[in-house]
């Protein structure tokens, strides 16, 4: 009966020419209609194509398209296709300087990920060894044993802790064990919610 009520909704929606997306469910029934997978209940990203000069924040035209996009409940990001051009042309040193002459904090790609990130509920932790450094994508709200299980069901059996340090003081500090002696190194038990950008060892024992 619910699944039925729910279905005669979205017929009526639909028939109004308005995007599954845009009806306003309880969980419960957002969570039927995933199973019935339609295409505009899916997520929407509108990028706005801009010329360089109305960089970072846009232009009337690419207000509008935030506008429209506002009434289908989907996201915008501003770029520019003809400055992505020339940075992607420059040498890797000179780019930060690029960016900042045009007054640009980071690239238009850069912003497109962490919109599509943040409209799909996603978010990136890292792990970092001696041999390499891997990006692994989550699900926002993800707990440390969860998020250790991405990488091997074994880290999520038999989970014990994960040492955390924020990508910033990593960054800042350069290695794991700088981040320790600095004591920005923390560790979290099953029930930490991973946070956007932690750097991660996992503790673990099966």
């Amino acid at each position: 009966k619910a699944e039925a009520d729910l279905l005669g909704r979205v017929e009526e929606h639909l028939s109004d020419g308005q995007p599954a997306r845009t009806l306003e469910l309880s969980k419960e029934d957002a969570a039927l209609l995933r199973e019935a997978f339609l295409l505009t209940a899916k997520p929407v990203l509108y990028a706005a194509n801009v010329g360089e000069g109305d960089l970072p924040d846009g232009n009337a035209l690419s207000e509008r398209v935030r506008q429209f996009a506002e009434t289908e409940n989907a996201g915008t990001v501003v770029v520019s296709a003809e400055f992505e051009a020339q940075l992607v042309e420059l040498p890797a040193e000179d780019r930060a300087e690029f960016l900042e002459a045009a007054g640009v904090e980071v690239t238009g790609l850069a912003n497109l990920v962490r919109a599509a990130y943040a409209l799909l509920g996603l978010i990136t932790y890292f792990t970092a060894g001696p041999k390499e450094a891997r990006a692994w994508q989550i699900r926002q709200g993800m707990k440390a044993p969860q998020a250790a299980g991405v990488i091997h069901s074994d880290f999520e059996r038999g989970f014990i802790r994960a040492e955390t340090i924020p990508f910033a003081e990593y960054d800042r500090l350069g290695s794991e064990s700088a981040a320790r002696d600095a004591g920005v190194m923390r560790s979290e038990g099953k029930e930490y919610v991973v946070s956007d950008g932690d750097v991660m060892l996992f503790r673990f024992n099966v």
